[in-house]
């Protein structure tokens, strides 16, 4: 698993032919990250993603 990208709240690595997008606790406002993590943030933001992709290619 190599890290292609990092930004203020989010890693990006490449998984062979895929991407793996990591969403964590953290926040940013204004270029800023915050120094209390929002909890489960992550995990919600991911499950929003993964249904979306389902709904999306249902359509």
């Amino acid at each position: 698993m190599r890290l292609l990208a990092a930004g203020k709240v989010r890693e990006m690595y490449e998984l062979g032919n895929r991407l793996l997008m990591v969403a964590s606790d953290r926040i940013s406002a204004y270029d800023v990250v915050l120094p209390t993590p929002i909890p489960d943030k992550g995990a919600v933001l991911t499950a929003l993603s993964a249904w979306w992709f389902g709904t999306l290619e249902a359509a």
